[in-house]
């Protein structure tokens, strides 16, 4: 259970974080390109127990350089969303970086720093993002995923 709500924060995360491969002014704050979730942010006194517990195996695997949740911006209004939280194992101590992934295409809006993209079950998701150079941030309030209500942010890294 706590896989897959990390997975869907993740993935609502790399919707917000793309920027685009034009050499002009607007690559800084554009959302094309390949971003990897890498950091959940969480206030230590107000977190849950599952909020820590993503943070933490979230830092766990991007130091292995082990990314459970990418998304490809298209120029073509189209997102591939790559993640394999679902497939996370404890092995001992250890949770190697999983060698399965689910794979998803959709179509996005990015404006005035709101990304709108369609969900699996067909339903709009509407997210504040912020991106500066290669580094998206996320509310992750605002993706409603229960036993995530107190918030934090969710750092995504541009490839």
């Amino acid at each position: 259970m706590k896989f897959k709500l990390l997975l869907l924060f993740l993935v609502t995360g790399l919707f917000f974080s793309c920027s685009d491969s034009d050499d002009d002014n607007s690559k800084e704050d554009s959302i094309v390109g390949v971003w990897q979730a890498y950091e959940l942010k969480v206030n230590n006194d107000t977190a849950s127990d599952d909020e820590k517990n993503a943070r933490d195996l979230l830092a766990y695997l991007t130091a292995k350089e082990c990314y459970v949740l990418s998304f490809e911006f298209k120029v073509d209004l189209t997102v591939t969303i790559e993640n394999s939280v679902e497939y996370l194992e404890r092995d001992g101590f250890d949770i190697p970086c999983p060698t399965e992934k689910d794979t998803e295409t959709t179509v996005y809006v990015y404006e005035d720093g709101k990304l709108t993209y369609t969900d699996e079950d067909q339903q709009a998701v509407v997210v504040d993002v912020t991106i500066d150079g290669d580094v998206m941030t996320l509310d992750a309030a605002d993706l409603d995923i229960p036993n995530l209500s107190a918030g934090g942010q969710l750092i995504f890294k541009r490839k």
